[in-house]
């Protein structure tokens, strides 16, 4: 029987990417690489707001080479495919044909995203698609992932939640009607330990900052 081909990895530095990893290699699939978003006049991991470095930070303590797409603060569709275009392209290149996304249940989302694969040549998977997200978050934190709220929606969540860890003690403080996991986009995260990590990465947790209807916590390596 052939082996699997190897799979690029959408990573975001978050919690839904980093379960996904871990459920690829708990299968025994090859990971060839991350993919990252970068805003390159920031330095920051695009929408999360983390500073490169962190993200670089997890690539090694994965073990896994990290392949950054660099983009504009705020790129349009067309510059944001073509550098996806660049990247898929030296990724068929070197024999990876699959890139496995972190998303939990937004139709919309998946749907974009498979209509611009098959533009683009590669195969599309979802290895957590469908999770319940409450049992998704236990799910999390159980597997020993500890992620840290990076960026938080303020018309849904109060300032105060950035800069927290995820934890069960998070969600029962969570509003009515926000989601487990932020899948809405209330809130993203960054994870700085799992069970696929060779070491936790330090972190520290600073201020916290209002900036275009978003709440950002500064968080950088210790």
């Amino acid at each position: 029987m052939a082996a699997a081909e190897p799979i690029l990895m959408s990573w975001s530095g978050g919690k839904d990417s980093a379960v996904a990893l871990h459920e690829l290699q708990r299968a025994g699939r090859e990971i060839a690489g991350l993919m990252t978003m970068v805003a390159g006049d920031a330095d920051r991991v695009s929408v999360h707001g983390v500073p490169r470095d962190l993200v670089r930070r997890q690539a090694a303590a994965l073990g896994l080479p990290l392949h950054e797409v660099v983009l504009p603060s705020r790129p349009s569709n067309l510059e944001y495919e073509a550098a996806i275009g660049d990247l898929f392209a030296a990724q068929r290149a070197a024999g990876v044909g699959t890139v496995a996304f972190g998303d939990l249940f937004l139709e919309d989302i998946r749907a974009y995203r498979d209509a611009l694969c098959a533009r683009l040549g590669m195969a599309p998977i979802y290895p957590v698609w469908g999770r319940e997200t409450r049992a998704f978050a236990a799910e999390c934190a159980a597997y020993g992932f500890r992620p840290v709220l990076c960026c938080v929606d303020l018309a849904r969540l109060d300032l105060s939640f950035a800069g927290r860890e995820l934890d069960a003690a998070l969600v029962a403080d969570l509003p009515p009607g926000v989601d487990p996991c932020g899948e809405n986009g209330e809130f993203h995260t960054f994870v700085f330990d799992g069970p696929n990590f060779a070491r936790p990465i330090p972190i520290e947790v600073g201020g916290r900052e209002a900036r275009d209807g978003f709440g950002y916590c500064a968080i950088r390596a210790a």
